[in-house]
């Protein structure tokens, strides 16, 4: 007598399709999840390792963050901005200078006119050589323009009394240094206006920008990490911050914690824009 082979039927096929189907359904989620986590971790350390270089910086300058109205490093064309004067601590870093969730750079050949400005998913730059940017710097972070060396009497129109200046003052662990942004600085008060809408949402599927440096809290309130941005504090210190707790920090020395958009200065669910109320 011979034997029949068993084979599957058609039935069990399509019973052990829809399991993989359901499997995979409920996998992928949490894969997700998981490469995000790992994107917001590498972005975590790259902040770490910009602390050190700030650090480095600071301690070679006599604590001082005298950036802006310093004297600019050898070849610099101007006073230099943090990438000018720092230039030589990550030059060869170029593995720390773009959170792992920006795909891109807004000018990624340095095409002179072409706008330099980054987004959520962008990293600014590559700024070429004109006025007082160095050639070829780009990233998706930016410095808290407050800890710059003061001018006198003011700073782009800012008080000088308000900017910090150096590593050795109180609550450092309340200042923010270096964080996410699309663009690489910004002056934040307490009274600047969230972005009116997130990501992609604009009528021709852009980010919000507000770019006058009046009203500059939205070049660090972007979506990057699930509602949170990545902060590095001025004590070196690293660590996600909720897009409306960024209102809450100590930017500046005369900055009030309390202000229009904080939960102690009254603000209610309604009056945020759609796209953060659920953050």
């Amino acid at each position: 007598m011979q034997l029949r082979k068993k084979g599957f039927t058609l039935i069990e096929l399509l019973v052990v399709i829809a399991i993989i189907a359901v499997l995979m359904g409920i996998l992928m989620p949490a894969l997700q999840r998981v490469r995000k986590q790992a994107r917001g971790a590498v972005c975590q350390s790259n902040l770490k390792q910009w602390g050190t270089m700030f650090t480095m910086y600071t301690t070679e300058h006599d604590g001082k963050f005298n950036t802006r109205y310093a004297p600019a490093p050898p070849g610099a064309p101007h006073q230099g901005r943090w990438f000018d004067s720092m230039l030589d601590y990550y030059l060869d870093a170029e593995d720390i200078r773009l959170c792992p969730v920006t795909t891109k750079l807004a000018n990624p050949d340095k095409v002179p006119g072409l706008d330099i400005w980054g987004d959520t998913f962008t990293g600014w730059g590559k700024v070429d050589r004109g006025g007082s940017q160095r050639i070829g710097v780009y990233g998706s972070y930016g410095i808290n323009g407050w800890v710059y060396k003061a001018g006198n009497p003011t700073v782009y129109g800012k008080p000088a009394n308000l900017f910090w200046e150096t590593m050795n003052v109180r609550g450092t662990a309340d200042i923010p240094l270096f964080l996410d942004c699309y663009f690489w600085c910004g002056w934040p008060e307490a009274q600047d206006t969230p972005p009116k809408w997130g990501p992609g949402d604009g009528p021709n599927g852009e980010d919000w920008q507000s770019r006058p440096d009046a009203d500059s809290m939205n070049r660090f309130a972007i979506n990057r990490h699930d509602g949170d941005v990545n902060v590095l504090f001025m004590d070196g210190h690293v660590t996600p911050v909720g897009l409306k707790g960024l209102w809450e920090l100590k930017w500046h020395k005369g900055y009030i914690r309390n202000g229009p958009w904080t939960s102690g200065g009254g603000v209610q669910d309604e009056d945020w824009p759609n796209w953060m109320r659920s953050l």
